[in-house]
């Protein structure tokens, strides 16, 4: 766990910070005065900063991580086909055990 998440899991109030901006845009939408409108756009405000911040977190995070190298299809199957193909020297000796404990 770096440091940013840490920090994140530390906070007091551990809900959805886009759950919370939708609740607060719904807030907003219930206003019926010009006093509440203001105050509601605000908390509306405040709630989107917390999401993009969120968001530039966990970003920055992706980021500082190294990358996950994913080997191909190809790759793959060109070592099992290696994988699947004998030893010579170890066949001959095989043929030569067959022979030998067969006669």
């Amino acid at each position: 766990m770096t440091i940013t998440t840490e920090i994140l899991s530390l906070r007091r109030n551990q809900s959805s910070s886009v759950e919370t901006l939708m609740a607060k845009i719904e807030w907003l939408k219930a206003a019926e005065d010009v006093a509440h409108i203001s105050s509601r756009e605000f908390g509306v405000r405040e709630a989107a900063d917390i999401v993009l911040l969120n968001v530039a977190t966990h970003a920055a995070e992706a980021l500082s991580e190294p990358p996950v190298i994913h080997r191909t299809r190809r790759a793959l199957s060109i070592s099992r086909r290696k994988q699947r193909h004998s030893d010579p020297g170890r066949l001959h000796q095989r043929r030569l055990y067959y022979t030998d404990s067969h006669n």
